[in-house]
């Protein structure tokens, strides 16, 4: 039933005749599509203009424990974790609750529960300070010079471009873990006392409603940032990473996604009229350590029919 509405409300915002001179005009106050292989720009509206960037934040935690995080130990949620997520949306993590390390990183990615970060910080042996200078050095590890991370979560101050964000992404996606978790629409967690059984729907409206081949991604919103959405995504055989920050209201980012995408299978008419196409250094494979391949699925298919 739910991904019957999401195809629902994307099909009626995708009809919104947005075009300007062949360019789909976008509700996103930024946005930028990367060829996922070259790092191409292939449209971009105030691509590097500096705007918070809500719970996309995530993905530069989730980049920044990898390395550090064994996905089959266990972690206690506690009130550090409640205090940082505190003032966000509400929390499914219950404060002495036990859970796998690789189900905290499904709680963030797929559903953006805000006590999963710092939780998984301890988990990889770092307190929330040295969390958040975890996360800034990958964001300078891949050059991403307008990015500047204060907090774990995203609901206070850190800024980026949607550029970088796409940059981010990309990274975050070459990762075969992270990639087979923002993949799936849906995922079922347990306590270790087999207590709490919570069940997450991903926020990613594009990917629930499959009318894309979506890899996955992460939406965000806060009054500063507005919503956000950054996903992968395959038209045809082209895999792009985009990023949309500042919508005004929820669905509007989606939207925007769909409008991108069909402009991208008509063969992106206009395209000539975008901002200068950039070359980016490509950025190395990140550490891929497959787990649960049932969840992987392809790292990118066509557009379902």
């Amino acid at each position: 039933m739910r991904t019957l509405v999401f195809c629902a409300v994307l099909g009626a915002l995708a009809t919104d005749p947005a075009w300007a001179e062949g360019l789909p005009e976008l509700r996103s106050r930024a946005a930028v599509v990367l060829d996922a292989t070259t790092g191409d720009a292939i449209f971009s509206k105030a691509a590097d203009e500096i705007r918070p960037i809500a719970s996309t934040t995530k993905i530069f935690v989730a980049m920044a424990v990898r390395k550090r995080l064994d996905l089959n130990g266990w972690t206690e949620i506690t009130k550090v974790d409640a205090r940082y997520a505190a003032g966000g949306a509400r929390t499914r993590l219950d404060i002495g609750q036990i859970f796998r390390n690789k189900d905290l990183l499904r709680a963030m990615l797929i559903a953006s529960d805000n006590r999963a970060p710092t939780a998984l910080a301890r988990a990889a042996g770092m307190a929330p300070d040295e969390l958040v200078a975890a996360m800034n050095a990958v964001a300078r590890d891949l050059h991403l010079v307008r990015t500047k991370l204060t907090d774990p979560t995203g609901l206070r101050g850190n800024l980026s471009t949607a550029h970088e964000m796409a940059l981010a992404l990309r990274a975050a996606l070459d990762d075969d873990v992270l990639r087979s978790i923002m993949r799936q629409d849906e995922a079922d967690i347990e306590s270790r006392d087999h207590y709490t059984r919570i069940h997450y729907g991903s926020t990613n409206a594009p990917l629930v409603a499959k009318q894309w081949d979506v890899i996955g991604g992460k939406t965000g919103y806060t009054k500063q940032a507005g919503y956000c959405f950054i996903t992968g995504v395959q038209v045809d055989d082209r895999t792009l990473v985009m990023a949309l920050l500042g919508a005004d209201d929820k669905m509007s980012r989606f939207g925007d996604f769909n409008r991108l995408a069909q402009w991208i299978d008509r063969g992106a008419p206009g395209a000539h009229k975008a901002d200068p196409r950039r070359k980016e250094t490509p950025i190395p494979s990140a550490q891929r350590t497959a787990i649960d391949p049932p969840d992987a699925g392809p790292r990118l298919a066509g557009k379902r029919p």
